[in-house]
């Protein structure tokens, strides 16, 4: 289980790396980071960005206090709950591994495209349910790994879960995960237009294998990132 907790860490960095790919410069540009936790990945986004304005929406205290140490403004808000910013207002927003946790997955599209600027782009990552892992568990008969049945305890149903026994926190858990198929759907409902779509990652695998096996078989990468822009 250490090793399947390190690669999955490992696997992490390597979709942030891809969300950085996908975040074209714009300098100057207001960015809004959907779910900030203590923005230490704020920071790196700004800066692939080149922000002149850079703002992060969260909710947990202490972690929204840990990124207005960073320098970062904060609203503190629930983004089940409409965004706390005006019409066109925004030209960049990035969300990472957050959709998966709300319940209201239409109204965080539908945000999203509201509050886009004329040019302005969406970056989202989230966990990709037609991984190969997640295919595998299934085979295996059992829970795919992201699939949370508990509000309470992690890796229910899945013994190969390298987190299967921690406890949960409340907003911790998933409640919905998506397929590359089924993020850029939602996302056209709500008026956007996928710019980009890749997978990141190749869980178990470590990652230079998984970079190789992401451009061989990439629907089976572990993550999603997408970018939209106003259709």
């Amino acid at each position: 289980m250490d090793y399947l907790k390190r690669v999955f860490k490992d696997t992490e960095e390597v979709n942030r790396r891809a969300i950085l790919a996908a975040a074209e410069p714009r300098p100057g540009a207001t960015l809004v980071d959907l779910g900030c936790g203590g923005g230490e990945f704020t920071e790196r986004v700004a800066a692939a960005v080149g922000a002149g304005r850079v703002i992060g929406v969260e909710l947990i205290e202490p972690l929204a206090a840990a990124a207005e140490a960073r320098g970062i403004e904060v609203r503190r808000a629930d983004l089940a709950d409409p965004l706390p910013f005006d019409d066109a207002s925004v030209d960049v927003v990035h969300s990472n591994q957050v959709i998966e946790h709300l319940p209201g997955t239409d109204q965080f599209m539908r945000e999203i495209r509201r509050v886009l600027a004329p040019g302005g782009y969406a970056v989202v990552s989230t966990n990709n349910l037609a991984s190969l892992h997640n295919i595998g568990s299934l085979v295996a008969g059992y829970q795919p790994t992201p699939c949370h049945v508990s509000d309470e305890q992690i890796g229910l149903g899945n013994p190969m879960n390298a987190y299967g026994g921690s406890p949960g926190a409340a907003g911790q858990m998933h409640l919905r995960v998506f397929t590359g198929r089924a993020l850029a759907d939602l996302a056209g409902l709500h008026g956007l237009r996928v710019d980009l779509q890749r997978t990141a990652g190749f869980y178990p695998l470590p990652p230079r294998a998984a970079e190789l096996a992401t451009r061989v078989a990439p629907r089976w990468g572990a993550f999603l990132v997408q970018r939209f822009v106003p259709a």
